[in-house]
């Protein structure tokens, strides 16, 4: 998590920072807000993009828990009957000496 906010933080400090370059430029307004709209739009895609990678992150991260824990749960299950079945044989076995 924390590299998550060191990135974010650097593309804020990026994007501030070419926003601000390019309101001091001397160039005429319509060049400097096409300009602004372009790192925008840039920016926005960039942004777009790192939000889907870590959604796939997280979502392939999900999935993975998700196997595992039916994994878990089956071996779990299996256990558990092979203990009901070792404590009804005892039972028998028992029942037979009495």
């Amino acid at each position: 998590m924390k590299t998550d906010k060191v990135l974010l933080g650097v593309l804020g400090g990026l994007a501030a920072g070419a926003i601000l370059g390019i309101l001091y430029a001397p160039e005429k307004g319509n060049k400097t807000r096409g300009k602004i709209k372009d790192k925008s739009v840039d920016y926005a895609d960039n942004l777009k993009e790192k939000f889907d990678t870590a959604l796939d992150t997280i979502s392939k991260k999900f999935d993975d828990l998700k196997s595992e824990t039916k994994t878990a749960y089956a071996e779990g299950k299996e256990k558990v009957k092979d203990a009901a079945k070792e404590v009804e044989n005892e039972t028998e076995r028992y029942k037979a000496q009495v």
